[in-house]
């Protein structure tokens, strides 16, 4: 019951407004030093925070957060993704919802050089909206593939999401392992996680594209042509200048990881010079882009390994006081078997999505879930690609939805909050088919992973 406690006052703080990081730590340590004064916790556990920390320190793959970050700053902050925005669309002219369908195609890129959702819906609500807007896009429409394409940074590699995701699911396939006996477990990588999500991803992509196309040959007064009848043809020349580079990169990092040539730390650090070098090509590296580039990145990265120790004080104290076993007890006890204790999970998960972020839901939930899931069966890369698609449908989902947020925060005041929330819609139950699919056949989340390693 104190577990249970613990776990309500980490929540309910949250919800208050306190600082995730703070909260996480500074509740645990209370409830660690009030155990031992009351004899109810066993004062051994404190000695493991060293090895804790230390470990969150060495961490070879959380390196890879700052430099992704870091690459996609420079690619906000210097405007080459405003560029491939309007490259794109120069592009898609002539085709039903063309501007939609560069907004996707350019939210996937995004998503790919930045990997942070807040980020890249706030950046394309800044850049595409007012753009749909002017091109009599319909509110409703514009909103809500803005936000469909913005959460895409979920799931699209290199996703921050997929690195803190990976990580986690690699301590806890281990713990699951070493629960059943082996003490020679086996280990999967954030790179199997990369690799795990492209194919549904592609296909989730593929989906968006093919609605936006639907509702420009049904409704086209909705989606009316991007540019007009008169628009000139795109010059070719100053397209492949633009688009080239940027996504050149994307595969030179994506492509290095996954062909073994390069580890995601490795990759994240010529995504960051390679970003660099973009920007200093096109005269655009300035000591001020830089300088912002830099600051937002610390703050971000800070922010994360906050959360990081945080969540190591709490899952410590959680799994003191038995938190782990009375979840466990819970999941295997229900009548519907692993399949039950799977649904439930995810439908958990979904909820705690309205109200907390990726970082906090990986970092609390996964660590005390992920090892019961995996020894029922449930394979380790399809779980994770599974809580990835899971938590991006969250993060779309009315009225709490965090990327309804982000976009409400910089959308003009013309755009209502509920044509937000009505645009959003079929993109949901894109998400939902597509869960769906990935459950029906969890080979799209496995294939890749399993014949590239």
């Amino acid at each position: 019951m104190i577990a249970l406690l613990l776990f309500i006052c980490v929540i309910t703080l949250i919800l208050v407004g306190y600082p995730v990081a703070f909260t996480l730590a500074g509740v645990a340590l209370i409830f660690m030093l009030v155990g031992i004064a009351m004899d109810v916790f066993e004062a051994t556990w404190l000695y493991a925070l060293n090895a804790r920390l230390f470990n969150i320190i060495t961490n070879q793959i959380l390196i890879t957060i700052p430099l992704f970050i870091f690459m996609g700053s420079i690619m906000q902050k210097t405007r080459i993704a405003e560029d491939l925005l309007e490259a794109i669309s120069d592009l898609f002219h002539k085709v039903p919802g063309g501007l939609g369908l560069t907004v996707i195609i350019f939210g996937s890129l995004l998503a790919a050089s930045t990997g942070i959702v807040g980020a890249t819906v706030i950046a394309m609500g800044l850049l595409s909206l007012p753009i749909m807007l002017k091109h009599k896009y319909s509110p409703a429409v514009a909103s809500g593939t803005i936000c469909a394409a913005g959460t895409l940074g979920q799931i699209i590699p290199p996703s921050i999401v997929l690195v803190l995701l990976g990580d986690t699911l690699s301590s806890a396939y281990q713990k699951a392992q070493l629960d059943q006996g082996s003490f020679s477990p086996d280990t999967i990588t954030v790179i199997d996680l990369f690799a795990g999500v492209l194919v549904p991803g592609f296909i989730l992509i593929g989906l968006y594209l093919v609605y936006i196309i639907f509702v420009g040959i049904v409704r086209p007064h909705s989606v009316p042509r991007a540019m007009g009848e008169k628009h000139q043809a795109p010059d070719i020349g100053r397209l492949l200048k633009i688009v080239i580079a940027p996504v050149l990169l994307l595969v030179c990092v994506l492509g290095s990881i996954l062909a073994g040539i390069a580890t995601s730390t490795e990759a994240a650090a010529i995504g960051a010079t390679g970003a660099c070098l973009i920007a200093l090509a096109h005269k655009r590296l300035t000591r001020k882009n830089l300088t912002d580039a830099t600051r937002h990145t610390v703050r971000i990265t800070c922010m994360v390994f906050a959360i990081l120790i945080g969540a190591s004080f709490f899952s410590l104290a959680f799994r003191g006081y038995g938190g782990d076993e009375i979840v466990h007890e819970v999941l295997t006890g229900l009548p519907a078997g692993p399949i039950g204790a799977f649904l439930i999970v995810m439908f958990a998960m979904f909820l705690l999505g309205f109200i907390l972020d990726f970082i906090e839901i990986t970092l609390i939930v996964i660590p005390i879930v992920g090892p019961i899931l995996m020894q029922m069966g449930f394979d380790p890369v399809w779980l994770g690609v599974m809580f990835a698609f899971n938590l991006q449908t969250s993060f779309l989902t009315p009225p709490f939805g965090f990327s309804l947020f982000y976009l409400r925060g910089v959308a003009p005041p013309q755009v209502k909050t509920s044509q937000i929330y009505a645009g959003v819609i079929p993109f949901i139950f894109l998400q939902i088919a597509m869960l769906g699919v990935l459950y029906a056949l969890p080979d799209l989340a496995t294939w890749l992973p399993d014949k590239l390693f």
